[in-house]
């Protein structure tokens, strides 16, 4: 990737999620389980024995062995099993869970939860990424994702019971440094990812970070690509699936957003993303957010 760690630490910065647990067990025998209609972003970490991962639509079954780990970045229909083929795991039945055994020999030990994202950037980012991601025990470019995942089967193994606050942080953790593997190494994301592979786009999305307030214009951005107007729109559509002026306003308001978080008036961070007009200003940032300004800030408090 050609542009700097920095811009990669940004976009991961501006995926605001949040982490919760749903629940950490064992399931033995034959079994199916699925979150498919319950929230739209969920994990799976298999910290013992193994299953299979079945998603509608896609006849090759996912083997998961211990220590891996599956991110399903859209509320997709899916099974995990026990069984290898699609048709047996739908007929094996729903089972509860039992607490984990770290010397139990059979059965699979899974710790499963859901991502909560924030409208506006964080949905584009969201959105430009593969519908799942599958972290393997063996891959050796995720060396810092292993002790994660190594410091969360640590937890499992805590008797009497792992702590569902730390899971929940350390699960969150892996799944930031998956993703900022995905956003250097996947050269077929699309969305900002895309931008930020490309040098003169790259640029622009560091001046557009640096300088929200300025008046932007399509003539202006193209500019700081060396592209013409229309070649630049085109370009950056092809690449980012969205308009510059989409990503211009996504941008102006995670902007806004971290400026509330300082306590500023309406007013103050009006100005300061770009607009000369609260009413503007209100308006876009409901738009993207479905908050008024005044009562997004006063929630920060």
């Amino acid at each position: 990737m050609n542009s700097s760690s920095a811009l990669v630490d940004w976009l991961l910065d501006s995926l605001e999620l949040n982490t919760s647990l749903f629940h950490v067990g064992r399931y033995c025998g034959d079994w199916h389980a699925s979150t498919h209609g319950l929230a739209s972003a969920s994990f799976h970490l298999v910290v013992q024995g193994q299953c299979w991962m079945h998603i509608d639509g896609d006849s090759t079954p996912y083997p998961l062995n211990n220590g891996d780990a599956v991110f399903l970045l859209r509320d997709l229909a899916y099974r995990l099993s026990s069984d290898g083929t699609a048709a047996g795991a739908q007929e094996c039945p729903r089972q509860p869970m039992v607490p984990l055994d770290s010397q139990a020999s059979d059965g699979v030990g899974l710790v499963c939860g859901f991502f909560h994202f924030q409208s506006g950037l964080s949905a584009m980012i969201v959105d430009s990424l593969p519908a799942w991601i599958i972290l393997r025990a063996g891959d050796p470019s995720l060396t810092a994702a292993r002790n994660l995942f190594d410091l969360i089967l640590q937890e499992c193994e805590r008797t009497p019971a792992p702590s569902p606050a730390l899971l929940e942080r350390l699960c969150h953790l892996l799944f930031l440094y998956v993703l900022r593997q995905q956003v250097l190494d996947n050269t077929e994301l699309g969305g900002l990812a895309a931008l930020a592979r490309q040098p003169a786009f790259a640029g622009l999305l560091e001046q557009l970070i640096a300088r929200p307030a300025d008046p932007w214009t399509l003539e202006s951005m193209a500019a700081c690509t060396g592209l013409s107007r229309s070649a630049f729109f085109k370009r950056f559509n092809e690449l980012c699936g969205q308009s510059p002026g989409q990503v211009l306003l996504m941008m102006r308001v995670r902007h806004a957003c971290q400026l509330f978080k300082q306590d500023q008036t309406v007013a103050d961070v009006a100005l300061a993303v770009g607009y000369q007009s609260v009413a503007a200003f209100t308006r876009a940032f409901h738009k993207v957010t479905g908050f008024q300004p005044g009562a997004y800030r006063k929630a920060q408090g």
